[in-house]
């Protein structure tokens, strides 16, 4: 928009300069579109007060004689004005350098951000069972669908859907044997191997815990939910339906072990 201006003007520098520091540092130029120049000059005053905050943030300013430190985005126009403060040079090149700062800062800004959560991109049974109601505002119900997914999902492995949910879950990954018509879900691998029973000892207190702490309070407390609490139960309830993913079931009738998915 500065460069559009100044097509419309002429810098009163070089060997012919009229009257240096007296007269203004820019003319309107001959035959330029008067109405065009007021628009212009309109819209980078407004501008010009939109950057009120830009020196401080990039400590972008001009020292000038006489005038001390000043800011050359909120002062621009003074180079229409007799004894004009700057120049257009000064202005175009603080402008070019405050934008380099600027991509300056957001990189760096970029590289210390945080990551972040899409809650699209849960396990896709969690994000199915909640997006509408989240969508629509209903966090609390959200997580209460999502846990009952999972859950659903536990009992279709199982086959179970004869007693409470949480004792489900405890019986699903209990240590003991699998039963008649009580599979068991278990981490894949050598069930001697230690990461392995590491795994299904922590899946014995998560799966059961989650429900617990997570679907029961969402589906049986009246309590509203922040989004950053209502993610972050999301989340948990995604990790435990992915690792459910990974678990094999383990029946009495041959023992055998077939994937969960």
């Amino acid at each position: 928009m500065f460069d559009e201006f100044m097509t419309l003007h002429v810098e009163n520098t070089g060997p012919n300069a009229l009257a240096l520091g007296i007269a203004p540092a820019v003319f309107e130029r001959d035959g330029a579109d008067a109405g065009r120049v007021k628009e212009l000059t309109a819209e980078l005053h407004r501008l010009s007060g939109t950057l009120m905050d830009l020196s401080e943030v990039t400590s972008i300013y001009m020292t000038v004689q006489g005038a001390g430190t000043i800011d050359p985005f909120m002062n621009w126009a003074t180079m229409l004005q007799p004894k004009p403060l700057l120049e257009a040079s000064n202005v175009r090149g603080c402008a070019v350098q405050a934008a380099g700062r600027l991509q300056g800062l957001r990189a760096k800004a970029e590289a210390l951000a945080a990551p972040s959560l899409d809650p699209v991109r849960l396990h896709p049974l969690v994000w199915a069972a909640a997006c509408r109601l989240w969508n629509d505002g209903h966090l609390r119900q959200a997580v209460a669908a999502a846990g009952e997914a999972v859950t659903g999902q536990m009992k279709q492995l199982t086959g179970r859907n004869d007693s409470a949910d949480t004792s489900l879950w405890q019986q699903a990954f209990s240590a003991s044997s699998p039963e008649a018509g009580k599979p068991r879900l278990r981490w894949p691998g050598d069930p001697v191997d230690q990461d392995v029973r590491t795994m299904n000892d922590g899946l014995r207190q998560f799966a059961p815990g989650a429900n617990m702490v997570i679907r029961n309070p969402a589906t049986h407390v009246d309590e509203a939910l922040t989004e950053q609490d209502a993610l972050e139960r999301l989340a948990t309830l995604s990790v435990l339906a992915r690792l459910i993913d990974s678990c094999a079931v383990v029946s009495v009738s041959a023992g055998e072990r077939t994937s969960a998915v």
